[in-house]
């Protein structure tokens, strides 16, 4: 009889190093294309806009996938549901411009950045998460102040390129912090 090992801390630590390496560059791309189109909402910077949050869809049924066996991925599962659902909204508020594309990017960033926080506290003990916990924190903190930043008389999408560039540098510190928990078992 055969029996099929769970997938261990290390081998976990090992997608999410390389799951926040793409993340990484990802969001450095992003940010250098979104910033050519910051001065208004065309089709390119409400692809990018709606492409951003997929993204997090996408690393989220990856990191749920990978965790499934050492913790609950249901935290992941509701931030599969809230960045498809930003998506969704972005897609139509990019129509509306970009005073209501920072209201739902906000209302994002609040969110995603309370489930981050939550998930990186619950996984501190594998290494490498408190770069994810103070990006979750701050993600709160930004969302917050994309809101408020809708109601200015110019508003600009420079708000979301700010927010993508820190995100990107917590992604590559606890990448780089995971690789001893990713050679360890």
């Amino acid at each position: 009889m055969t029996t099929i090992a769970a997938p261990s801390v290390s081998t976990t630590a090992a997608v999410l190093r390389r799951l926040y390496f793409g993340r990484f560059l990802f969001a450095i791309v992003w940010a250098l294309v979104m910033f050519t189109t910051a001065d208004h909402i065309g089709p390119l910077a409400a692809t990018l806009l709606v492409l951003y949050p997929l993204v997090d869809v996408a690393a989220a049924v990856i990191d749920a996938r990978a965790s499934r066996r050492t913790g609950s991925p249901v935290l992941l599962y509701a931030n599969i549901a809230v960045s498809s659902l930003t998506a969704v909204g972005l897609a139509f508020a990019a129509a509306s411009g970009i005073p209501a594309v920072l209201r739902v990017w906000g209302a994002w960033a609040v969110v995603a950045g309370l489930i981050q926080l939550v998930v990186g506290v619950t996984r501190r003990t594998m290494g490498g998460q408190w770069p994810m916990i103070l990006s979750g924190g701050i993600s709160v903190l930004a969302g917050g102040s994309f809101i408020a930043a809708a109601g200015a008389a110019d508003p600009m999408l420079t708000n979301a390129i700010g927010y993508a560039i820190p995100g990107a540098v917590f992604f590559l510190i606890s990448a780089i912090r995971l690789g001893r928990a990713a050679k360890t078992s």
